[in-house]
């Protein structure tokens, strides 16, 4: 909005003079083009004294300086003197029409919309490169160190360390647990425990690639567990798009190089522990009195899972982590230590930042970019490992991953419906 007028009067004239004191400006782009002028509000009156006229000492001026656009506010200074009171304007008429103008709501959305793309983009990348860090060192490790139980325990106790410190210096709030919560949560921890032990066992015994591959038929496992504890029955869409998932692993299992039933067979346990806690989950966060959010069930699954498979460990292979022990094997305590440390730490993260995708994205987008991942896990162990890959293995991989990706996207187009 433009004002056409300013009106500029004295607050302290006398009642005489106040009608005269009022002026208007008109016309404002003139005003801007000559900030400084002076106004002399009142022509000097005249008074008779004895029969002659002469100037009235009382003379009121205008004056007007620095006239800008950008103040804030219009300050007047009273001074009286023997030559009369005078009015100065210091500071600027703020211009309401040059004023520029909000950013649009369009603009502010599509820039936090950018923002969060950019945001989640780098999430994805790290849960990528954590994840295949991950097999690299715990695949390095388990080769000269064959105690898969000890490993799973170093890496929930660097979990463990990881969330205290991230609680104890408020990087993210520490939760208030009930009774009822931590009960729901122990179920989920056992299947977790289970899940991350298989994977080590498995590793310990077969290549990466192998593991990684078997471990496409989660969603196999999925529909089953979904199927016998949730009643979701599948529609012939999903069914039919395992059909390539279970053929690609078994042709891959055919013609694996590094073979071995132990490996196949934890590699399948660690799939059906998996989704197991999948669906415990979604059981649990379908309650609302005893729901928590993505991270803090995690944290409280890691710290419980660290808790259980201290007597788990002692029992299975007992203290096998002394160096004393490293010595007698003739391991290198310093490289072992060191890559055991950055498996755990990357271990937790790729976890971690798993379950702070799924805060951001649907279900079906992480399945979707699950099965990318273990797409990038596979081909980079490959290279690094320099695992001999015979062209119907690698044939079966890709049929079984395709099929993974066709899950997916059927799931997103039929949903499951549930058995009455």
């Amino acid at each position: 909005m433009q004002s056409n007028a300013f009106l500029l009067s004295p607050p302290h004239c006398s009642s005489s003079s106040s009608s005269s004191s009022t002026w208007y400006l008109r016309h404002t782009d003139s005003i801007h083009r000559y900030p400084n002028f002076r106004l002399n509000s009142f022509p000097p009156k005249r008074k008779s004294v004895h029969g002659v006229s002469i100037p009235s000492s009382s003379t009121t001026s205008l004056t007007y300086s620095s006239l800008s656009a950008y103040s804030n506010s219009c300050k007047w200074n009273t001074n009286t003197s023997k030559s009369g009171r005078h009015f100065r304007c210091n500071d600027a008429i703020k211009s309401i029409h040059e004023t520029p103008p909000p950013l649009s709501p369009s603009s502010s959305s599509s820039s936090n919309s950018l923002s969060q793309r950019l945001e989640l983009g780098v999430l994805f990348c790290l849960w990528y490169v954590s994840n295949i860090y991950f097999n690299i060192f715990n695949k390095q490790v388990l080769k000269v160190y064959p105690y898969p139980v000890t490993i799973s325990l170093i890496q929930f106790a660097i979990g463990t360390l990881l969330i205290l410190i991230m609680w104890s210096f408020n990087l993210y709030k520490r939760p208030n647990i009930t009774k009822s919560q931590l009960v729901a949560i122990v179920p989920l921890a056992i299947v977790h425990t289970m899940g991350n032990l298989c994977t080590n066992m498995s590793l310990g015994k077969v290549s990466v690639s192998f593991t990684h591959t078997v471990k496409a038929l989660e969603p196999f496992f999925s529909v089953i567990i979904s199927a016998l504890f949730l009643g979701e029955v599948p529609t012939v869409w999903v069914l039919s798009s395992l059909v390539p998932v279970v053929g690609g692993v078994a042709m891959a299992s055919l013609t694996e190089d590094s073979f071995d039933w132990v490996g196949f067979w934890s590699a399948m346990g660690s799939n059906l522990a998996n989704q197991s806690r999948n669906v415990f989950s979604k059981q649990f966060m379908v309650k609302k009195e005893e729901s928590l959010d993505n991270i803090t069930l995690f944290s409280m699954i890691t710290i419980l899972s660290f808790a259980l498979n201290v007597p788990l460990t002692l029992c299975m292979e007992g203290v096998k982590f002394s160096p004393s022990f490293l010595q007698s094997a003739g391991l290198d305590v310093r490289e072992l230590c060191v890559r055991t440390l950055l498996s755990g730490l990357c271990f937790h993260a790729h976890q971690q930042i798993a379950y702070m995708i799924l805060q951001r994205v649907s279900p079906v987008t992480h399945s979707v970019g699950n099965c990318v991942k273990r797409v990038v896990v596979i081909v980079s162990s490959v290279l690094f490992f320099k695992t001999p890959v015979s062209p119907i293995n690698s044939i079966g991989t890709g049929i079984a991953l395709a099929g993974v990706f066709l899950y997916s996207r059927v799931k997103q187009i039929n949903k499951p419906k549930r058995s009455e």
